[in-house]
C-alpha cells in the first residue's frame, strides 16, 4: 500500500502544490491525504461528504481549512472545491453493503448442514451505485477539474477493467442484469479522462492491503496483462 502511495505522489511532484483528494474519508483516500500532508511540498485538501468522513479526516490531523464538505454529484460545490487546486487525486468509489438476510443465511450454513451453502449478497445504497459514483461522479470531477485549470488529475481506479466477467462486476447486479459493473464504469470514466485534454495519471492497483510498506515487491503492467500471469493468482509476497 505505502509503495503504491509513494508512486502516486511521485507523479509530477515538481509541479504540484495544492491537491484536492476526493473520497478522502475512505480508506485509500485517507492514506493519500496523510501522505500528502506529511510532505511539505503539498497542501492537501480532503473532500468529504458525510459527517463520518469529516471525522475520519480530523482524526488523522486535518485542520478545518484542509477539509472541504461537498458532494461529487453537486457540480457547483465541486467547482468551488477545485478552485485554485494544482492537482486532483480521485479516490471515490461505489461501496457495496451486505444484505442482512443473505448474511444470516450464510451464517446458518455453518451450523445447519441441511441449509444449502450460499455466499453473502451485496447491494449499493441509493444514489451510490457504480454508474452514479464511478461514471457520472467521476465524469463530473473531470469536467470540474478541466474548468478549474487543474494541472494534473490522478485517477485511482482498479485492475480488472478490461474483463467484463471479473467477479467485482457481479456485485450488486440485479436479476434483470442492471446494476453492478463497477470496473466497467470505472473504465468508461478513464476513457473520458484520456479524451478530456486534462493532464492525467491513471493507476490500476490490485488488492490493497493494510500492511507496512517495503515488504512486497511492486510489479507493474498495463491493461491487465499482469493478471494473465499465474504467478499472481495465489497472492504471495508480490503486489501489482
Amino acid at each position: 500500500m505505502h509503495r503504491f502511495l509513494s508512486l502516486l505522489l511521485f507523479v509530477q511532484a515538481h509541479a504540484l502544490k495544492k491537491v484536492l483528494v476526493t473520497g478522502a474519508g475512505g480508506r485509500t483516500g485517507k492514506l493519500v491525504f496523510e501522505q500528502l500532508k506529511a510532505d511539505s511540498n503539498y497542501k492537501p485538501v480532503g473532500l468529504a461528504r458525510s459527517g463520518k468522513a469529516q471525522k475520519a479526516l480530523k482524526a488523522v490531523g486535518a485542520s478545518d481549512d484542509e477539509v472541504c464538505v461537498a458532494d461529487i454529484a453537486d457540480e457547483k460545490s465541486l467547482a468551488a472545491a477545485m478552485a485554485g487546486c494544482d492537482a486532483v487525486v480521485l479516490c471515490t468509489s461505489a461501496v457495496p453493503a451486505i444484505k442482512p438476510l443473505s448474511l444470516m443465511k450464510t451464517m446458518a450454513t455453518k451450523v445447519l448442514p441441511f441449509v444449502k451453502t450460499s455466499r453473502p449478497a451485496f447491494k449499493f445504497p441509493k444514489n451510490g451505485t457504480p454508474e452514479e459514483v464511478d461514471w457520472f461522479g467521476a465524469k463530473k470531477q473531470i469536467d470540474a477539474a478541466k474548468t478549474a485549470g487543474v494541472k494534473q488529475f490522478v485517477f485511482v481506479s482498479s485492475m480488472g477493467g478490461t474483463n467484463p466477467d471479473n467477479f467485482l462486476n457481479s456485485i450488486g447486479r440485479r436479476k434483470d442484469g442492471s446494476g453492478g459493473d463497477i470496473l466497467l464504469w470505472k473504465r468508461k470514466a478513464e476513457r473520458y479522462l484520456v479524451e478530456s485534454g486534462v493532464p492525467y495519471t491513471i493507476i490500476h492497483p490490485g488488492g490493497l492491503v493494510d500492511e507496512d510498506g517495503s515488504k512486497r515487491e511492486l510489479v507493474v503492467g498495463v491493461n491487465d496483462e499482469i493478471m494473465k500471469n499465474p504467478e499472481f493468482s495465489s497472492g504471495g509476497t508480490r503486489s501489482v
